[in-house]
């Protein structure tokens, strides 16, 4: 038997902001433990037996910030696949694309199990003895969902009406009473979002129930460029052709339709972290029922997540809040309304903020960048460039820049100069000037850069060569 986990990382997670943005979303959230919610997902999924490859699709902007949460994780004993999306259009024609590259790679009888990036597993042993229960009713032909014995009356989760490994119906989101009972009833699962079947029968079922899906995904795949090398393959799906897929999630095109739905109920730890409370219950409270991330001093204050970064946070005669504070952000809402943080977002996003998508600190394939400080005409960075890692050849219209290296050694192209610029030396970059900054060293290449210009936007860019396809 071939087994291989697919790990959808999409999704903006706006719930969780201002720690999760649109570059920076929901999967790469570090908990308490140091690891990210995707970091936990790799490692399940590379854990398990028979595991012949490990495929991600992902957008293709995060692709690079995914590869390095992986090899964070330590060894890789299996071989990596990432399917990169131009933009996202839901979660069907993802699973389309990996059914098509599955049966491509590996043929008919190949299992795949679709993982969540961004959800957590607290008992992964048991996670392991669901999977082996789904694959042997995905290899009988059966499209298997995990349902989770639920907890309570969460209305926040969907839920599935089963009888053994039959399902009788999924269920959407409940209001509190219906939830309620649903629990009473035992005969209600949460639904937790993964599922597992054979790439034949994936492809069986999309051919019958959501053909449009399955059509515009192939010819998209057909039309995309693949590059393979050092253990791991990337295929980048063609723009045009992926627009055209109808943009519905797997449950609506296909699971609320197929004859052939089975279910493993399971008892996992199973969360999908979908609010600040969630994330805070993974604290545990002080005796004033308050949990805190970071360096908090409390006055009179009861039954409230405080999570903050690079600054001390003070609360005197508070109760039942949430409060986030990030570089560039703050975040303070009343706990029963931690599902509306999502139209903050929206607000930013409508007026074209840029918190709503980026960090103060950005990744990028080279390294990162935090702007320091900003305004009328002139705008500060400290960029940290990889070990043999390099910008684009590019150039601006409408800003100059000055580098100063601060750590390490910059090779760079000035015009028509070839410079090597060592610690505590710098190079100005007139506006028009063709340049491109690497590091040749073998330790991290800091330097400030001072941006002066009528126009700072990060769009005033012309790319002519570059090691990440991005020209």
């Amino acid at each position: 038997m071939k087994l291989i986990p697919v790990i959808l990382s999409g999704g903006a997670g706006t719930r969780l902001w201002p720690v999760s943005r649109e570059l920076h979303p929901k999967p790469f959230i570090r908990l308490a433990d140091g690891q990210s919610l995707l970091q936990k997902s790799f490692l399940r999924a590379k854990g398990l037996p028979d595991v012949v490859e490990v495929l991600t699709v992902t957008n293709r902007d995060l692709f690079f910030k995914t590869a390095d949460e992986y090899r964070e994780t330590g060894d890789i004993p299996v071989p990596l696949g990432f399917i990169l999306e131009p933009e996202g259009r839901n979660t069907a024609p993802a699973f389309a694309a990996a059914a098509i590259t599955v049966n491509k790679n590996y043929g008919p009888k190949a299992v795949m199990l679709f993982l969540t990036a961004d959800h957590l597993i607290a008992d992964v042993p048991a996670f392991g003895t669901a999977v082996q229960e789904a694959v042997a009713l995905a290899e009988s032909g059966r499209i298997t969902t995990f349902g989770v014995h639920p907890e309570g009356p969460e209305t926040g989760y969907g839920y599935i009406e089963a009888n053994g490994n039959d399902v009788l119906r999924f269920v959407e989101k409940p209001d509190l009473a219906t939830a309620q009972a649903y629990v009473d009833s035992g005969k209600y699962l949460w639904n937790s979002g993964m599922f597992c079947l054979t790439a034949e029968t994936a492809l069986a079922e999309l051919k019958l129930y959501a053909p449009q899906v399955l059509e515009a995904v192939e010819i998209s795949l057909d039309a995309s460029h693949r590059v393979e090398g050092d253990g791991q393959y990337q295929i980048e799906l063609d723009a045009k052709t992926f627009a055209l897929a109808e943009s519905i999630s797997i449950d609506y095109a296909l699971m609320e339709k197929t004859k052939h739905a089975a279910v493993v109920s399971c008892s996992i730890g199973w969360s999908d972290i979908g609010s600040w409370n969630a994330l805070g219950d993974l604290i545990p409270p002080d005796a004033n029922g308050n949990s805190i991330k970071g360096e908090v001093y409390l006055h009179d204050v009861t039954n409230t997540y405080i999570q903050g970064e690079d600054r001390i946070i003070t609360a005197v005669g508070v109760d039942n809040l949430i409060i986030i504070d990030t570089a560039d952000a703050v975040l303070i809402a009343d706990k029963s309304r931690s599902q509306d943080v999502k139209q903050i977002v929206g607000q930013l996003k409508k007026i074209g903020h840029e918190a709503y998508k980026l960090h103060r600190t950005v990744h990028r394939p080279w390294g990162t960048y935090t702007v320091l400080e900003e305004g009328d005409g002139f705008k500060m960075k400290r960029i940290v460039v990889k070990p043999g890692a390099s910008l684009s050849l590019q150039m601006h219209h409408h800003r100059s820049e000055h580098w100063i290296v601060v750590d390490g050694m910059a090779k760079v192209v000035n015009g028509d100069q070839d410079l090597l610029i060592a610690t505590n030396e710098s190079t100005f970059i007139p506006a028009g000037h063709k340049h491109r900054l690497e590091n040749p060293g073998k330790i991290d290449l800091v330097l400030i850069e001072v941006q002066s210009g009528r126009y700072l936007g990060e769009d005033d860019i012309v790319r002519f060569q570059d090691h990440y396809g991005r020209v």
